[in-house]
């Protein structure tokens, strides 16, 4: 009995990803209910290509309670004509097409957290061959990808480009570059991500393709100077790798301000269930030990609040955006402002 393992997609689609010109489709996920029994879920897809040049990969609705990403390649995709690009440009922006159409982190379908579950599987979850759909499919194809992602319902960022900093020096210096030009107005340096092989991320490592994210925002909204940094940013980023040809109304990037983030273990965590209420907000400088806020019982109001305290100072690059909390939940990640 052959018990080898299929290793193949089960997603198809209807786009020519090689053709030249541009091209709107669907990725088309098998997905058997009992209202379709041989269904799929739609997977919009947009393929702009003209000759020779180096392709993009450009994504969005990883989560899908994080708009301005996905607000921003709808945009792009109307807007840019083949004549505009050497090379190609691959188009997702509602990637997660379950989670997005939900407006939720995670796919209501099957709980998957696609950032979290690379390189995904063909014969797993619907949000397991998604991933495996980028990592076996799509990334082999290009040599930069760019995930916008913002804070969603439960978190609020700073405006922000974000990278994991690669230990290689060249490689670091190529990821710094998708910063400086993107320039939004702060850019975050990670470094040692945790769990951080089972990202997007991680795939784009493995392959040696380019990487870059975004935090752009969040708290269940629109944010309108994240997005309006982010889309004077992207056509600067995109003539950096040189996918989209010159033009002479090209906006200048502006200073940015770079920011390495604490690690995980010095995030702030709520310690007690009920209402926070924040001392500080987004851009704030705070000191080793400082209040954070305090948490009010609401079963029991005549009860002495709980004090959160900052156990590393910096500045706030992220707070929880909703005010009713429970033990674990993160409160604020912070970072220390480089010197430029």
């Amino acid at each position: 009995m052959n018990t080898a393992k299929n290793t193949a997609t089960r997603i198809w689609t209807d786009v020519d990803i090689e053709a030249e010109g541009v091209s709107h489709g669907y990725l088309r996920l098998p997905f058997s209910t009992n209202d379709s029994a041989y269904g799929w879920i739609p997977i919009p897809i947009s393929v702009i290509r003209n000759g020779e040049g180096p392709s993009v990969l450009l994504m969005a609705g990883n989560h899908g309670d994080e708009y301005e990403g996905q607000v921003m390649l709808m945009k792009l995709l109307r807007s840019f004509s083949p004549d505009r690009i050497q090379g190609r440009l691959i188009i997702l922006p509602g990637v997660n097409a379950p989670a997005v159409s939900a407006g939720h982190r995670v796919s209501p379908v099957d709980g998957g957290n696609m950032n979290r579950l690379f390189p995904g599987d063909p014969n797993g979850t619907p949000t397991q061959m998604i991933a495996h759909f980028i990592d076996s499919v799509l990334l082999p194809k290009v040599r930069y990808c760019f995930d916008f992602h913002s804070g969603g319902y439960s978190s609020e960022y700073i405006p922000a480009a974000h990278l994991v900093v690669p230990d290689e020096p060249h490689l670091r210096d190529e990821a710094i570059g998708f910063l400086k030009a993107f320039a939004m107005p702060a850019s975050i340096l990670i470094e040692g991500l945790m769990g951080g092989d089972l990202r997007l991320l991680g795939s784009c490592r493995r392959l040696g393709v380019g990487h870059m994210s975004t935090e752009l925002g969040g708290a269940g909204t629109f944010s309108v100077d994240a997005f309006r940094a982010a889309e004077a940013g992207l056509p600067r980023l995109l003539r950096h790798v040189g996918v989209l040809k010159s033009d002479c109304r090209e906006e200048p990037p502006s200073n940015t301000f770079f920011y390495r983030r604490h690690p995980v273990k010095d995030f702030v965590y709520s310690t007690a269930t009920g209402v926070f209420e924040t001392y500080f907000k987004i851009g704030d400088v705070v000191a080793d030990g400082d209040s954070a806020g305090a948490v009010h019982f609401t079963e029991t109001p005549w009860r002495e609040p709980e004090i959160i305290t900052f156990k590393k100072g910096g500045t706030i690059l992220k707070r929880r955006a909703p005010a009713r909390t429970k033990i674990g939940d993160c409160l604020f990640a912070l970072g220390t402002l480089l010197p430029e």
